[in-house]
């Protein structure tokens, strides 16, 4: 294959629960093929995912407990009747789940887990299930073996936050985590069999659309969650308290967007721990990530270059500061490691000296928001002055959609902001040569006839959805994460359409199967 992002090509992006299906969302089963099947007829190489690991709080992909395992809730239970493990009755779903036009989160765990439960019970009676979940075990021992029992830990403990647990286990004494073996085994093989479930239905759906000449693209957040087995199994690698509270956490300072900057609250890397190790764990969470995905988006790729470190417990991000990370060292050791390094820098926003050179140093593709690009002075963000290397968006998951944007100026009460995104849409439809029939159209066709050698275009744009379609609104806690495409909205014509535009900009390239 090419190498990711050296030639002119086309993607888009949408997250698997997004996708079709009976069981109230979107996972790795044939709504997964028949997409894969979509993009190859609209000539598209990429199929840009959010993170797949399992959701955290408010149902977020960036909040997991986990950098490294997949979700359970992707596992396709059709695929463990194809293998025995499940019945065809038990695939029946409750008509609310079948017609959920939205992903139903806390409907479809329950619906999903009694299943994944059953399957489970049918794996451990074949005769060589116990040596396949220690071969799991070990093919992943860097990081299952912790993570399975931290999950086995959170469920006797009732959800309960691992800090909440008895402090041996916190401190994760040898003796006090034996007996949690011994005492949860049980539990420790559903979740080793989920995995293990997992990475076989993946690595299928891979090879599919490899078969098509389609490409999967990733993403993984800079930081992780503190109720994590990441955080949990590695505490010296995080600041944290000696009680394995947090000491700092992170977030990003006052601007454009926010007058009072945002607390993420994440835990922050001791980088220098992170370095006597050789960067082990970043490498080793890379490379996990690889072994799914054909390249990677790197969101606040900045956080490589400087991060702003919050005292834990304050009121505002205003009473952080930045601190210098060693990205140049990280990287260099990342590309000894895995030897090329297929990264999109999500380097969005204001960007210093020093980002621009980490990014440029080692030929990393930034990214460009066509949304931006019509709004005060972000001329940058114009598709005439895109380089080469770079990919380019119509928008993001945490963007309105291009016609929820255009519109938005309608639903703004503030008179000033009002006129603001009036102007903004009328610099955009001039830009597009738009008569506002179609806009959504017209500004992904002048995406396409730019420069950039690789653009992604969320779904939603190409349907034309407004802003009841948008996958995440920063700062909302409820509500997010649970846009789904419907089976009917996936037609030939879409398709066709989509095609014949890269085929115009050459952006189809070599492999890509079209044919019906």
């Amino acid at each position: 294959m090419t190498a990711p992002f050296a030639e002119r090509s086309s993607g888009v992006l949408l997250h698997l629960t997004s996708l079709p299906g009976p069981h109230g969302g979107g996972d790795l089963g044939p709504s997964a093929r028949r997409f894969a099947e979509f993009l190859a007829r609209a000539g598209q190489r990429y199929w840009q995912m959010l993170p797949v690991v399992p959701p955290g709080g408010g149902d977020s992909p960036y909040d997991s407990p986990s950098a490294f395992a997949g979700s359970p809730w992707l596992v396709s239970l059709e695929s463990l009747a194809q293998d025995g493990l499940l019945e065809r009755s038990d695939l029946v779903a409750p008509a609310r789940l079948v017609r959920a036009p939205r992903t139903r989160y806390a409907a479809t765990r329950r619906f999903r887990e009694r299943r994944l439960r059953k399957a489970c019970a049918a794996f451990l009676g074949r005769p060589h299930a116990r040596h396949e979940l220690t071969q799991a075990l070990e093919q992943h021992r860097d990081w299952l073996p912790d993570y399975a029992l931290f999950r086995a830990l959170k469920r006797a403990h009732r959800e309960k936050p691992w800090l909440g647990w008895q402090a041996e286990l916190v401190r994760r004494e040898p003796g006090a985590l034996d007996r949690a073996r011994r005492d949860l085994a049980a539990e420790i093989d559903f979740e080793v069999f989920v995995q293990r479930e997992f990475s076989k239905q993946w690595a299928a759906l891979r090879t599919h659309c490899h078969e098509l000449g389609v490409r999967l693209l990733g993403d993984i957040p800079m930081f992780v969650a503190h109720d994590a087995a990441d955080v949990w199994a590695n505490q010296a690698l995080f600041q944290l308290q000696p009680d394995g509270n947090k000491r700092v956490v992170a977030g990003v300072p006052p601007d454009y967007f926010s007058a009072d900057g945002q607390l993420w609250g994440n835990p922050i890397y001791d980088w220098q721990r992170l370095r006597e190790t050789g960067y082990a764990w970043w490498i080793g969470r890379l490379r996990a990530t690889l072994e799914r995905f054909d390249a990677v988006r790197l969101d606040h790729f900045i956080g490589f270059h400087r991060y702003w470190e919050v005292p834990a417990g304050a009121k505002s991000a205003r009473d952080g500061h930045f601190v210098e990370a060693p990205g140049h060292e990280l990287f260099a050791r990342l590309r000894a490691e895995l030897g090329s390094l297929p990264f999109v820098a999500e380097d969005l926003g204001v960007l210093t000296e020093g980002v621009v050179k980490l990014r440029d140093d080692f030929e990393l593709p930034g990214m460009r928001v066509l949304a931006f690009a019509f709004g005060g002075d972000w001329r940058e963000y114009q598709p005439h002055r895109y380089p080469r290397n770079v990919v380019a968006y119509t928008g993001t998951h945490d963007n309105d959609t291009m016609c929820g944007w255009l519109s938005s100026y309608e639903r703004e009460k503030d008179p000033r902001r009002a006129a603001e995104l009036l102007a903004e849409r009328r610099r955009a439809l001039d830009y597009a040569a738009s008569d506002g029939r179609e806009p959504h159209w017209d500004l992904v066709r002048t995406l396409l006839a730019s420069a950039a050698n690789t653009t992604i275009v969320p779904f939603q744009d190409l349907l034309g959805q407004g802003s009841d379609a948008r996958m995440n609104v920063p700062g909302v806690g409820a509500g997010n994460w649970s846009y789904r495409a419907q089976e009917a909205e996936l037609t030939p014509a879409l398709a066709e359409r989509l095609g014949r535009l890269c085929e115009i900009y050459e952006r189809i390239p070599s492999g890509v199967r079209r044919s019906p």
